[in-house]
């Protein structure tokens, strides 16, 4: 079963979000959370999908336990209970004396003082999910991995939300790509914390050149499936030449007036933002 095909079939909907990431090893890693259903309805909806790998093991190995779902209350969703300890949801810190209660998500650990290489995202229209489209959608994806990985962030597009909360986010700021959109996509590289000018602990620069031009690679083949993707402000290219229409689309004209209106003189400036084309990129020199 192809995983374009079940997400569409499937997981499209209000209950389901997170993660499926898309490794350039033929490696597929799936992370998915669910709300409004029980452990056991959960596992009705991936049964066919694990059945259909089960069925092809010439041409799928399981590397991980097929089905490992948990359901919790949203309440304690976050509590550090033994369970998550178990599983190897969450992990604590390792420090002599930390409090019991300082846990982070494993795939956060990197987040303190790692090196970005370089960030892209995409949002991805769900017209992308019709009949006639998935496997032109399937083809890009494979075809970007072999650059590099890339991850469908399932619960950033709102394709599937309920009418309210589209309509809520249609009067907000973010790209209209969003509302339709059935994931962000991002294709980005890291390593882990390195600080310049300490011996022995400085960012990898060459490796950082080379992961940039493959994430550009990578990105050029999403790019030729949709040209005018968009992307998410909050995870998206630093030095993306084209920011307005990517962050706002076409809200960005409307933004740009109420910025005039609230903030003539520009006293509030930031990288990228709405108006910051008037500035030297500092923010302390007026261009225009």
């Amino acid at each position: 079963m192809d995983i374009n095909d079940f997400y569409q079939q499937n997981l499209l909907n209000p209950h389901w979000g997170e993660q499926i990431i898309l490794r350039h090893d033929n490696v597929l890693k799936i992370a998915m959370v669910f709300q409004g259903l029980s452990r056991n309805e959960a596992q009705v909806v991936w049964q066919p999908f694990m059945d259909a790998v089960a069925r092809t093991p010439d041409d799928f190995k399981v590397e991980f336990s097929p089905l490992k779902i948990v359901a919790t209350s949203a309440r304690s969703f976050w509590a550090p209970t033994m369970l998550k300890k178990l599983l190897g949801f969450i992990s604590t810190d390792s420090r002599p004396g930390a409090p019991t209660s300082n846990v982070f998500w494993p795939g956060d650990q990197w987040d303190a003082g790692h090196v970005l290489h370089g960030y892209e995202s995409a949002w991805l229209p769900a017209t992308l999910l019709q009949d006639d489209q998935r496997q032109t959608l399937a083809d890009a994806l494979f075809a970007s991995t072999r650059h590099w990985a890339v991850s469908l962030h399932l619960n950033k597009g709102l394709a599937g939300a309920p009418a309210e909360a589209v309509a809520a986010a249609r009067d907000t700021a973010i790209n209209p790509a969003a509302l339709d959109a059935f994931a962000l996509l991002i294709c980005q590289a890291a390593e882990p914390p390195a600080y310049p000018g300490i011996q022995g602990h400085e960012p990898d620069t060459a490796l950082a050149r080379r992961n940039v031009q493959a994430i550009g690679r990578a990105m050029a083949e999403v790019r030729k499936l949709v040209p005018d993707a968009g992307s998410y402000v909050a995870e998206s290219n630093f030095f993306d030449a084209e920011w307005q229409r990517s962050f706002w689309g076409s809200n960005y004209s409307r933004l740009l007036a109420v910025k005039d209106e609230y903030d003539p003189d520009g006293v509030f400036f930031v990288h990228h933002g709405v108006g910051s084309e008037r500035w030297s990129a500092d923010g302390f020199t007026r261009l225009v």
